[in-house]
């Protein structure tokens, strides 16, 4: 094969890579407006990826408009659903919240399987690659606009923390009841995270189903929800860096570690379990309790 060719594969690889990395950072960033910064558990995020990218297919190729109209489209979309699972959160908390979402997810995926107005189980196809002023964008135009719009969340992110809704949403994850007691509006902050997180995860769904040009109810299952708790767990919920690390991390392990493909949720649940023990804030997580087993037993012994 031809030095050339070799190396036009290699960029084209690279290149796929570094897309699908920054999707995983918009999902992880999104989930930790939800779980993160709000403090609501959330097992089916994946299903607004879903709704975001089925949104987003949908209106290229059925309705006729462009990406850049069914981009922000997607966003709403997924926001709206998002709302209405908002409205969950005011009823149940914690374990029966966790569980309310993913019984969503179950539902939302078989909702795009069975039915045929969305392809069923044959999926949808033919999505077309964005274009600007009669330009085709290519991989490397592609990877360009998801780093655009990663840095775009990430500086959203900066700057939520930075409000006084970032300020309410912290207070509302420390001690709902306090947060209550002080005048802050839990029940409408919690609706926001949701419609923020999940409008973002829709975001990120448009861009996946641009990227691969075809989608099935099966990409948006519940082992993805899993993929991307874990990421943001394990970089540090709460942080935009820890949710950035996590995406990074546990984005690249399958192609490090490409003969584990097959455990590869078996070793995402080790990790997550690890990390409970040792670093229960995560890599990157601001309030880490730093246990050290091998440290606290020689404590121990000479005590």
């Amino acid at each position: 094969m031809p030095e050339r060719v070799v190396a036009e594969v290699s960029l084209y690889y690279y290149l796929v890579v570094g897309i699908t990395l920054g999707l995983y950072s918009l999902l992880s960033l999104s989930l930790n407006i939800i779980t993160g910064y709000a403090g609501q558990p959330t097992l089916g995020h994946a299903a607004f990826f879903g709704i975001g990218a089925y949104t987003s297919a949908l209106l290229t190729t059925r309705a006729g408009l462009n990406f850049w109209l069914a981009l922000p489209l997607s966003f709403l979309t997924a926001a709206l659903v998002g709302w209405v699972v908002g409205l969950a959160s005011l009823r149940v908390k914690e374990d029966f919240l966790a569980i309310t979402t993913m019984g969503i997810n179950f539902v939302v995926v078989s909702f795009f399987l069975y039915s045929p107005y969305f392809g069923g189980a044959l999926g949808l196809g033919n999505i077309p690659a964005p274009a600007l002023f009669g330009f085709n964008f290519d991989k490397t135009a592609y990877f360009g606009l998801v780093a655009v719009v990663t840095i775009t969340v990430v500086l959203f992110s900066r700057f939520l923390e930075k409000t006084w809704m970032g300020l309410a949403f912290r207070a509302l994850r420390d001690d709902e009841e306090a947060a209550l007691a002080n005048g802050i509006k839990v029940q409408a902050f919690k609706l926001w995270a949701f419609v923020l997180g999940t409008g973002l995860a829709g975001l990120a769904g448009s861009l996946y189903a641009h990227h691969i040009t075809f989608i099935s109810a099966g990409d948006f299952g519940f082992p993805l929800s899993i993929t991307v708790l874990a990421m943001a767990v394990f970089g540090g919920l709460g942080t935009v860096e820890g949710a950035l690390a996590g995406a990074l991390i546990l984005g690249l392990a399958p192609e490090v570690f490409r003969f584990l493909a097959d455990y590869r949720m078996l070793v995402y649940g080790g990790l997550l379990v690890v990390m409970m023990l040792f670093k229960p804030s995560g890599l990157l997580g601001r309030t880490e309790l730093k246990i050290n087993l091998f440290r606290r037993l020689p404590a121990r012994r000479r005590g």
